[in-house]
């Protein structure tokens, strides 16, 4: 599977540019312009398989310590999307939020729609980063404060560093056999100001491997029982 290193070789070559000509930042700010839509690609396909970037270490999941009275919390701005909210009760068991709007209520307030401490059940999106809990936790008699928050979401790519480009080794985290779209994509500003002739047949290209990737990521799905039938094998 190519690296970073070969992936900004093989951009150079599709423009036959050099690192004066393209230089490394622009190179750089391009490729993950592209990574950051593949990325979209895979996250806009319908499906029960959720994708995440391999290259994370970490889960798609924050956890945050609940403090009494306070509503409002946010989180690493990497998320997408909110996938699930929950909050751990003073029992140790995990509850899942409801997701409620304003707009529900009406002219009250959701503040005054839930005047009262006690363990939360609903949650609010405030913006990208925040989401609000109703009813505010109580001192813990209820909910369990320390790390008693957690937020599964859906989060866009982890982009490359200048860093990462130096060492050269990182790869993109999606199906390697798709890795060079961001050559072409990368490849395909570049050649709209100085080698026009090649756009079309670069874009070409992109469409074929994003074909390719919307074809791999639609068939996956998280481990659920498939239903077998008498007309279906049990060996392939």
């Amino acid at each position: 599977m190519p690296t970073i290193a070969e992936i900004n070789l093989e951009t150079l070559d599709l423009c036959d540019a050099t690192t004066t000509s393209f230089p490394a930042a622009s190179l750089l700010r391009k490729t993950n312009e592209a990574y950051e839509r593949v990325v979209g690609w895979i996250l806009e396909i319908d499906g029960t398989w959720q994708w995440d970037d391999t290259n994370y270490t970490t889960l798609p999941i924050g956890t945050q310590t609940l403090v009494e009275n306070q509503r409002a919390y946010s989180f690493n701005d990497k998320f997408l999307e909110i996938e699930e909210v929950l909050v751990k009760d003073a029992g140790g068991t995990w509850r899942i939020l409801k997701p409620i709007d304003q707009s529900e209520y009406g002219n009250i307030p959701l503040e005054e729609a839930f005047p009262d401490s006690g363990i939360p059940t609903h949650y609010d999106k405030v913006t990208d980063d925040t989401i609000k809990i109703y009813p505010a936790a109580d001192d813990g008699s209820s909910v369990t404060l320390v790390n008693g928050l957690k937020v599964k979401f859906r989060r866009t790519a982890d982009i490359y560093t200048s860093a990462e480009v130096t060492t050269g080794t990182k790869v993109p985290g999606f199906i390697s056999s798709a890795h060079y779209i961001l050559s072409y994509m990368a490849a395909i500003p570049y050649c709209m100001k100085y080698k026009q002739d090649r756009v079309n047949l670069y874009e070409e290209r992109v469409r074929q491997y994003k074909d390719e990737i919307i074809k791999s990521y639609s068939k996956r799905e998280q481990d659920k029982p498939k239903r077998v039938t008498m007309m279906e094998s049990l060996y392939r």
